[in-house]
């Protein structure tokens, strides 16, 4: 069967490499533009084999391949460190491009501005992440900043960590986020007391609590379109 040969002996419209280069990159599947990235399976799979058979366990996604660590990639036969390195460094690049995409100094007035600000960030962390956006006068965004990291089902935000941020880049308004890695961006009670407390003190501060969005897989959580603000 073809699996069980080197991909040097596909036919040549089947070799990956070939058939970016003759057809494009959008030609390919994702488990072949990986196989090109890892060059060669093992003696039992092909490249393409071998991604397909790791995509498959992470329901195709490509976020799930990003979550895994080398340690679960080396698992599989045909992955060593080597090629482990070489998924995730591609992962990571495609995280840092959907980050580079979102455009300086928008104007973050609605909770789906927000979001798109921050999900490339977020939403595929094994763990969870707080963040504070910043937003001048205007709702023009200022910075984004990681406050604190916590474990898979709760992160500790100091409040005043949030605060010391707008105040030294004199951010009149504020927007607070973070993920949940269930993927269910539904909020928990402690959810609903950190936002108030946040609130409350950001109001002593003269400085205004726009939202807080919770990010899960593809979709979030409001605070502020829920009228919980």
């Amino acid at each position: 069967m073809r699996e069980h040969l080197s991909v040097k002996q596909w036919d040549e419209a089947d070799r990956p490499r070939e058939k970016m280069a003759s057809q494009g990159a959008e030609a390919l599947s994702s488990a072949e533009l990986l196989a090109i990235l890892i060059g060669s399976g093992s003696s039992e799979e092909t490249a393409v084999s071998l991604m397909r058979r790791i995509l498959g366990e992470c329901q195709g996604s490509l976020r799930q391949l990003g979550r895994m660590t080398m340690d679960e990639l080396c698992r599989y036969k045909g992955i060593g460190e080597a090629k482990a390195i070489t998924i995730l460094a591609a992962c990571e690049l495609g995280r840092r491009r959907g980050k580079e995409e979102s455009t300086d100094h928008a104007r973050l007035d609605c909770a789906r501005a927000i979001y798109n600000e921050v999900r490339s960030r977020m939403e595929d962390k094994p763990t969870e992440e707080f963040h504070v956006v910043l937003m001048n006068q205007n709702l023009r965004h200022i910075d984004t900043v990681c406050v604190s990291r916590g474990g898979i089902t709760a992160t500790v935000a100091d409040v005043r960590l949030i605060l010391r941020e707008a105040l030294l880049r004199k951010s009149p308004n504020i927007a607070v986020c973070h993920n949940h890695p269930s993927g269910n961006p539904r909020p928990s009670a402690l959810d609903d007391r950190l936002t108030e407390k946040i609130r409350k003190a950001a109001e002593v501060m003269d400085i205004r609590l726009i939202d807080h969005v919770i990010v899960g897989d593809n979709r979030y959580y409001s605070y502020n379109e829920e009228g919980k603000l």
